[in-house]
């Protein structure tokens, strides 16, 4: 047994068991799909709580776009810090979305090997219900042989009674299934040829249903896609908890592609393998936008209290913001010019201190008075030596010529 084999294993299982517990293929097909939504719902919900998340704040984005215009580095900073702190990741949402995928990839290929995965049956028992079909209900192998096991257990279905009286029942893995559903045959694949149809048919209106089938899936998709993102936009709040909606809408015009390939992708699938995975495509949309939808509303809720709580407090900033405003505009109007009462006070005690410093300087010069002689007087006692501290002076040891007084005070020696 492949890795591939193990992993499809429990696809295989859980459709066998729904098969038989409701004898039909197409309601099997629909249960499978509500099933994998349940499993699925902690994984999607973590899902629409990042793209709401991300959609909700792409009115900050705006804004630190237009902030930081020119200055690529510090965006992009500002960007990680606002997600950082919002929990948030602009792939959170996305990567949890692409989950369904590998689970559609593995119901194909039980759709597609219905011997092997629902029954499973061994290669050589295989082919030996496929060489007694041929030979005996007139199935027809294809060149490539991708949908042969389908032929083989419709055929099968229709000659249940030769084939087990011929073959036995495999140990009880042989399984009956019927690809009815709705008059259509779940497991062949809708002809999008519309001009090649025989209206005169009986089985005209089994056509038509196959071709509607595609047709519907794509459509669901390009709805649920829409009203869910529609929901998301009504998450997008600024800083104070506004609601800004056409900052999301900017944002995601982005997803314009996603939501035109999307509905392509699902036509393409519908018309190039059998019905009954267009079925299941169509189940998951509608169990897909209802679990959107509930899962929006309590996500929403608990938006819409935080932002009841920041609105809360920016309507009291604003208020606290007004309330200065109109107290520097009376004081304005009672100080024309510009004089507040805090600077008149500042500046009366600078005067204050002023003064008494002024009167303390001249208590000091009344109370110990200088004679202008002293004060002029040299500490040397000598005029030409006013700095001098006493040392042995020699007059001409500096080149100074000497006094008259001095010369003839020499003589007199």
């Amino acid at each position: 047994m492949s890795l591939w084999d193990i992993i499809v294993w429990p696809f295989a299982r859980l459709l066998e068991i729904l098969y038989n517990w409701t004898d039909s293929y197409g309601l099997a097909i629909i249960l499978f799909a509500l099933v994998v939504n349940l499993i699925l719902l902690p994984f999607m919900a973590k899902s629409k709580k990042g793209m709401m998340k991300t959609t909700r704040i792409q009115p900050q984005l705006k804004e630190l776009e237009k902030k930081h215009r020119g200055n690529q580095q510090k965006y992009q900073q500002e960007v990680m810090k606002l997600y950082k702190e919002q929990g948030a990741s602009p792939t959170s949402g996305c990567l949890w979305s692409l989950i369904p995928f590998p689970i559609l990839i593995a119901l194909y290929s039980v759709i597609r090997q219905p011997l092997g995965s629902m029954m499973g049956l061994g290669d050589e028992s295989i082919k030996k219900l496929t060489e007694w079909a041929t030979q005996n209900a007139g199935f027809v192998a294809s060149k490539q042989g991708t949908y042969d096991q389908i032929g083989v257990a419709d055929a099968i279905h229709k000659n249940w009674d030769a084939v087990t009286s011929a073959l036995g029942n495999f140990d009880g893995k042989l399984l009956n299934i019927d690809y009815s559903f709705l008059g259509m045959n779940l497991g062949s694949i809708p002809d999008w040829k519309i001009w090649n149809f025989d209206f005169s048919s009986a089985d005209i209106l089994a056509t038509i249903g196959l071709f509607l089938i595609p047709v519907v899936s794509a459509g669901l998709q390009a709805a649920s896609m829409w009203i869910s993102q529609k929901m998301n936009n009504q998450v997008a709040t600024n800083a104070d908890g506004e609601q800004d909606t056409d900052a999301a809408k900017a944002a995601n015009q982005t997803n314009a592609t996603m939501m035109l390939m999307m509905p392509l992708m699902s036509l393409w699938i519908g018309f190039s393998m059998p019905a009954a995975i267009s079925i299941y495509w169509i189940a998951q949309a509608v169990f897909g936008a209802v679990q959107d939808y509930f899962l929006t509303k309590h996500y929403r809720k608990v938006y819409d209290e935080e932002d009841a709580v920041k609105q809360e407090i920016a309507a009291k900033r604003r208020a606290e913001e007004a309330e200065k405003e109109r107290q520097r505009a009376l004081r304005r109007e009672q100080n024309p010019d510009g004089i507040t009462d805090n600077v008149s006070k500042k500046k009366i005690r600078q005067q204050e201190k002023e003064a008494a410093e002024k009167a303390a300087r001249a208590y000091e010069a009344k109370k110990n008075p200088v004679q202008e002689s002293e004060e002029k007087k040299p500490l040397s006692g000598d005029p030409e030596r006013p700095y001098s501290r006493g040392r042995a002076y020699d007059p001409a040891h500096y080149g100074r010529k000497r006094s008259a007084g001095s010369d003839a005070e020499q003589t007199e020696e």
